[in-house]
This record gives structure tokens, C-alpha cells and sequence, in this order.
């Protein structure tokens, strides 16, 4: 499966940024992570009003178009001037305009995607906003194209959900970051079981709703990467209200599967840090 999903991210998602670069909402009318296939609006209960209005009132309009996460990373990420930070699956290139200008002067922000019509879109939204501190790189969030301990904070928004193989995400960003490096992620996160029809459905994954982990899991698979000081605050949760949009228009059976998950669905601000380094070692 995980050949199969990449390669149907990876043309929903350039989809969805086609859509963005012409002022259109990057999901409405087809699945991304909160978008729903029936086109029930773009108002949907995971990606809305993630933003304050002061925050991006001079970013590029497409920029926010794009965005399909489920939180703000940037603003719980503890960002400081001076820092280097990587934004795993960065799409329109939102958080990793907002770090730039939190790392500046001095720091420097990457976003990595693996869509190119994103990348596209990102490089000309960071030419819109006029910063120089921002880098734009093509790959994978499994194998990320960075040096070991290079990198001070990582942070994505609802993308590392949508991987196959989140071992090797918490491995590669455990391995980029410095020692003492912050992990700090928004992500779509479950409380108990799912029943087995949203599991199933590809659309599903890629609306950041089937691929989810367990929150215990979640923190687990950190811990077994080596991350320590591991935390879920939970930012948004979902009712069964919520739930009957995001899965509404994937065959599935929304009046019996909606009570099921009421509340088991949230977007959650994982934390994590990698150990500091022995004292006396030297920084990379």
C-alpha cells in the first residue's frame, strides 16, 4: 500500500495546489487532508480558521489557499531568531514563511514536499513575501535530503498522518535534528478504536482521517525513535457532527459510522525533544 498512497497524495495533492495557484480553495470539491470528495465546502472542521487573521494578513492569498493542515505549528513551536527549522511536507510554503520571519535574523527556514506543482507554488509565494532566509527542497519526508544534526526544530501540519512508514519519519527527523532539537508537529491523532471501513478507504487516508495513529501509539513510536519529554496537547476535538462531514462521499455508511467515532478524532500538538548532547561533546 504504501507505493499506491504515495502516488495518490502525491496527484491530490498537486491538484490541489493547481487550484491554489489560480485562487481557488486548494480542496474544495476533492479529498485532501479535511476535503471531502462530496465537495460539502471548504469550511470543513479540520483545516478552518487554523490562522490569526494579524499572522498572514501580508503573506500571499495563495499560500493560505493552500493550506491543509490542522493546526499552527509555528505559533507553539517556540521559535528564535537564530534557529534553523525544517517543515516536513511544507505544500503552499504557509508555516514555513511565518518561521522565516520568527527565525530572522540569523536563521533559516526549509519546507520539503515531494509534489512538484507544490514546490512551484511555495518558491513563488516565498518570492511574494520577499524573504531570502527560506529554502525549498524536493523529497521525501521518509528520507529527508538534510545532513545529521543540521537542523534546530522540525515542524509539520497534518502531513506525517499521511505517510506509510511513520517509523521512518520519526527516524529521519530524529536523525536531522541537533542534539537537544525540538520536535513540534501538528497531526491528526485517535483516541481508541476505528472502525475498519475508514481504515480501509485511500480517500480517507489521504483526508488525514484513516491514517492517523493511536495517541498512545503516537508517542510510543517517538519514544522507540529515541525522542524524549513526549507530549499530546490536543488543539481541536472532533464531535460526531464533524465526523459526518469528513466522511461524507467515501461510501461509507456516515448515520452508522458517525456516533462510532464522535470524540475519537482530534488534531493534537505533539512535542518531542532529542537528547542534548554529553557535556563537553561539540555541536554539529
Amino acid at each position: 500500500m504504501p507505493d499506491e498512497l504515495k502516488a495518490v497524495v502525491r496527484d491530490k495533492y498537486a491538484a490541489a495546489a493547481r487550484r491554489a495557484a489560480v485562487g481557488g480553495a486548494a480542496c474544495c470539491g476533492d479529498a485532501c487532508c479535511g476535503g471531502t470528495a462530496s465537495g460539502s465546502g471548504c469550511g470543513d472542521p479540520i483545516t478552518s480558521n487554523l490562522y490569526a487573521v494579524q499572522d498572514v494578513a501580508d503573506l500571499p492569498p495563495e499560500a493560505l489557499l493552500a493550506s491543509l493542515g490542522c493546526g499552527n505549528p509555528t505559533a507553539l513551536a517556540g521559535l528564535r531568531p537564530g534557529e534553523t527549522v525544517l517543515d516536513l511536507g511544507s505544500g503552499g510554503g504557509i508555516d514555513v514563511l511565518l518561521s522565516a520571519r520568527r527565525v530572522a535574523p540569523g536563521g533559516k527556514a526549509y519546507g520539503l514536499d515531494m509534489t512538484d506543482e507544490m514546490l512551484a507554488l511555495a518558491r513563488e509565494n516565498q518570492r511574494k513575501a520577499g524573504l531570502d532566509n527560506v529554502e525549498f527542497l524536493k523529497g521525501e519526508i521518509e528520507a529527508i535530503p538534510l545532513p545529521d544534526n543540521s537542523v534546530d526544530v522540525i515542524i509539520s501540519n497534518c502531513v506525517i498522518n499521511l505517510s506509510g512508514d511513520k517509523d521512518r519519519v520519526f527516524a529521519e527527523a530524529y536523525r536531522v535534528l541537533r542534539p537537544g532539537g525540538r520536535f513540534a508537529v501538528s497531526d491528526v491523532v485517535v483516541r481508541g478504536p476505528v472502525p475498519d471501513a475508514i481504515r480501509r478507504s485511500m480517500e480517507l487516508w489521504i483526508g488525514c482521517v484513516a491514517g492517523a495513529l493511536e495517541e498512545s501509539d503516537y508517542a510510543a513510536r517517538l519514544a522507540r525513535a529515541g525522542f524524549e519529554a513526549i507530549t499530546l496537547e490536543p488543539t481541536r476535538v472532533y464531535g460526531a457532527r464533524d465526523a459526518r462531514d469528513f466522511l461524507s462521499g467515501h461510501g461509507i455508511d456516515v448515520d452508522a459510522v458517525a456516533p462510532q467515532v464522535d470524540q475519537k478524532f482530534m488534531s493534537a500538538f505533539v512535542r518531542a525533544r532529542k537528547p542534548a548532547a554529553p557535556t563537553g561533546a561539540r555541536r554539529a
